[in-house]
């Protein structure tokens, strides 16, 4: 299974393609897409479309996995940041891909087992994860988190799915099934 995942963001997005074979994963690429910073909002959410369009088109990923916007301190930083992120995502369902959706939090947690990992860990983690001959960008290296994180979700996700009749009432919060 070939898994997409994406580290939205207004000026770089992010990008990161591993395959799952059972328990192993597998680099396949990655990379970022940049934007202009001085053009319009438009044009910039269309080189985000276009470029994941692209990368689905080229990779033929079977699933994705996004991260999450954050609050940010500054409201303005936090809406283009989710402008971007949906610029992202409609690129991934207008391909008809599932898409999952994890918090920086979750995928830390999930990459160096510590939710409050800086940068530099999980781009370390990533390249021993996935036997990389050196560090990915910090874009790319986040990307390729989000993907490793959904891999690792995959198989509990499917259990939860084929148990869920059983499980009527109970819901998921904050990322914990309650």
């Amino acid at each position: 299974m070939i898994i997409l995942g994406i580290d939205p963001g207004l000026r770089t997005t992010g990008f990161g393609l591993i395959e799952k074979q059972g328990n192993k994963l597998r680099y396949i690429a990655s990379g970022t897409i940049k934007t202009v910073s001085e053009g319009e909002l438009p044009g910039r959410l269309k080189v985000i479309l276009n470029g994941i369009a692209e990368i689905v088109r080229t990779y033929q990923p079977h699933c994705a996995a996004v991260e999450k916007v954050f609050v940010n301190v500054n409201p303005q930083s936090t809406l283009l940041l989710g402008q971007a992120r949906g610029a992202a995502i409609t690129a991934l369902v207008g391909a008809d891909l599932s898409v999952a959706e994890y918090t920086a939090l979750q995928v830390k947690q999930a990459v160096t087992g510590h939710g409050k990992a800086a940068k530099e860990q999980v781009q370390e983690m990533v390249a021993r994860l996935l036997v990389l001959p050196g560090l990915p960008g910090t874009d790319a290296a986040d990307a390729l988190g989000v993907a490793i994180c959904h891999a690792n979700s995959i198989d509990a996700l499917a259990l939860i799915g084929a148990l869920a009749p059983s499980l009527s009432g109970l819901r998921m919060k904050r990322g914990r099934l309650v």
